[in-house]
């Protein structure tokens, strides 16, 4: 592989991620704001949760273990549409799609026009990805490498290792369908780097939680444990049993290969572990149990505004419910103090102190998410809730 070959490679994946990334944001502005009011209303059942797949912040854990499978079979969705080969016609999307953009001055429509120029683009990178590697199957090295993950530890491995760095398993799956389209991996062999690849992708889960709330984490170790029951689970049935084989025979698209058992492991861990779920949320709880610190008030830490659909819902939900934090502690201060007054005595100044230093953490916090979020907001009605928050 020349350096051509590794620029045309490296632009494709560019382009990839620029047209995910320009989806969601368009999808954000799209939705975003009516996202809450679905969620509450999906969500109470856990069957019809497992079909939201969304990120959410504004639900209980036993809630959001439903959602969290259901977001592992939205994922199936690129893969699925790669392995269908819309990429023909995937320059029409990203021209109507510019159109939109440039041309039409209703706000809507440009929004709309980001969703349809993000997948056009999303395709255009796939194809660049897809012809640079097509050389890679005559390189005797690379054909060594692509062998050595036949042995399924170290094919789960590289796909975790592979995803967990690139942190986009739509990604990190659309370059394995890349290289099993280029015929420089065998699809028995595959298989392990994708089991690998579901391993590999709660890493921006578990970077996301950072500074978050406790539930928040926890949902990270049901979404880790979710991947690695499934990734073993399928492991024995691949080395044990010819299911490989038999979706090579079934589905003779190599890209579609790909798609077909990551859609099978998807779905299958999913209908297996339904009936576990609420033990996926006391295992987290038994991993991550409560430190006695009261009100876990970190839950903004200065982390960056997310682009998953209905974040800017969510931030608002929780910045909501932060202050109605402060208020509840501030207004229980003010009654212990006049309490104070009438019954010096037996007065206690301790819990009015540990609750001012929860305000001031919660203030301090609340004050640096809405200047954040702010500055990377788009929609009016939502720069108006923000201003009015950190007015409040």
């Amino acid at each position: 592989m020349g350096i051509t070959e590794i620029l045309t490679l490296l632009g494709g994946l560019s382009l990839f991620l620029l047209g995910m990334n320009e989806m969601s944001n368009g999808l954000e502005a799209v939705a975003g704001s009516k996202m809450k009011g679905i969620l509450q209303k999906l969500t109470s059942n856990r069957f019809m949760g497992v079909a939201v797949g969304v990120n959410c912040g504004m639900m209980t854990l036993a809630q959001a273990v439903w959602v969290i499978m259901g977001a592992t079979i939205g994922t199936t969705i690129t893969g699925i549409l790669i392995g269908l080969d819309v990429g023909g016609i995937a320059p029409l999307f990203a021209i109507v799609g510019v159109v939109f953009m440039v041309f039409v001055k209703k706000r809507e429509l440009n929004e709309i026009g980001k969703i349809l120029a993000g997948f056009g683009i999303l395709f255009i990178g796939m194809d660049m990805m897809s012809g640079s590697m097509a050389g890679l199957k005559d390189v005797p090295e690379f054909v060594n490498l692509m062998t050595s993950f036949s042995h399924p530890v170290l094919g789960i491995l590289a796909g975790a290792l592979f995803t967990a760095v690139i942190q986009s398993s739509s990604a990190s799956v659309g370059i394995l369908q890349g290289l099993a389209s280029s015929g420089a991996i065998l699809f028995k062999d595959a298989v392990f780097v994708l089991f690998g690849q579901n391993i590999g992708t709660c890493i921006t889960a578990i970077i996301a939680a950072l500074g978050t709330t406790r539930n928040a984490k926890r949902t990270t170790v049901i979404h880790l444990s979710f991947n690695i029951i499934g990734t073993i689970i399928f492991a024995i049935i691949c080395i044990l049993l010819p299911l490989p084989q038999l979706i090579e025979k079934i589905v003779p698209n190599p890209m579609m290969q790909i798609a077909t058992m990551h859609t099978i492991f998807n779905i299958t861990t999913t209908v297996l572990l339904i009936p576990f779920g609420l033990y996926l949320v006391k295992f987290a709880e038994n991993i991550l149990p409560e430190d006695g610190k009261g009100i876990m008030h970190k839950i903004f830490s200065g982390r960056k505004v997310d682009v998953n659909i209905g974040g800017t819902a969510i931030h608002l939900e929780n910045t909501k419910n932060e202050i109605l934090k402060m208020y509840d502690l501030a207004k229980e201060n003010i009654i212990y103090a006049l309490a104070g007054l009438v019954e010096y005595e037996n007065y206690n100044p301790s819990l009015i102190e540990e609750n001012e230093l929860e305000v001031n953490a919660l203030d301090e916090s609340i004050k640096n998410r809405v200047i954040s979020c702010l500055g990377n907001e788009n929609d009016a009605n939502a720069s108006t809730a923000y201003s009015s928050y950190l007015h409040i």
